[in-house]
């Protein structure tokens, strides 16, 4: 039997995920380390890397409008065109040989990667439009419509005769845990690597990792 196609889907490792992020989660930056890490040490393992991001723009009741509680409302994080929304300095894409990106949650909540379209980060569309305000956070036009003519995350994978993913990032809780779900809801195998993610609550992170298995992934550690 001829082996799979795989890829490496690298969830959110952001910098307002990261500590000192508007986000921080507990032990991030350790986690974008490691990854940078296993694709150092993967060399040829992955048919292709690709990379999700929380790219708000006006998220509706994603960010709290009072205190958050921090399980369907949360800080303002992410905002799409700043620092906070850009990768952990680790995972450079340059450096990573991502190919592809995909950003999610221009308008929604957008736990899951399969909500995003591929973009280019840095675009900027030309004209004094571009840097003009696109909602209340300090997004810009250009970076709002970053994704606008991308495909999907599925379309995509599809495109590369993708049928496995290793499944790595932030948070195994929340986004992770979305994206994993409905990887598997497409027909993907799943592996979730344990040791390259990291969550917002430890109980509700092997509550997540429990699920996963369930619902058909791989749990494994390198």
């Amino acid at each position: 039997m001829p082996a799979q196609h795989r890829a490496l889907v690298i969830v959110d490792v952001q910098n307002d995920f990261c500590e000192g992020g508007a986000l921080a989660v507990a032990g991030g930056a350790a986690v974008a380390a490691s990854i940078a890490d296993h694709v150092a040490e993967s060399e040829g393992a992955y048919d292709a890397i690709v990379t999700t991001r929380d790219w708000h723009v006006d998220p509706a009741g994603h960010f709290a409008a009072g205190e958050p509680d921090f399980v369907r409302t949360w800080p303002v994080h992410c905002v799409a065109g700043t620092p906070g929304a850009e990768l952990h300095e680790d995972l450079a894409a340059e450096d990573l040989g991502v190919d592809a990106e995909f950003l999610k949650g221009q308008h929604s909540d957008g736990y899951s990667g399969f909500d995003g379209a591929s973009g280019d980060p840095d675009t900027v569309r030309g004209g004094e439009e571009a840097s003009a305000p696109a909602g209340p956070y300090g997004a810009t036009q250009g970076a709002a419509h970053a994704a606008d003519d991308g495909e999907s995350l599925d379309d995509w994978l599809r495109g590369q005769e993708i049928e496995a993913l290793t499944v790595v990032g932030i948070a195994t809780d929340h986004c992770v845990r979305a994206t994993v779900l409905d990887a598997l809801e497409a027909g993907y195998d799943v592996t979730v690597r344990t040791d390259l993610v990291v969550g917002v609550d430890a109980d509700a992170s092997d509550a997540a990792l429990a699920e996963m298995e369930d619902a058909g992934a791989e749990l494994a550690e390198g």
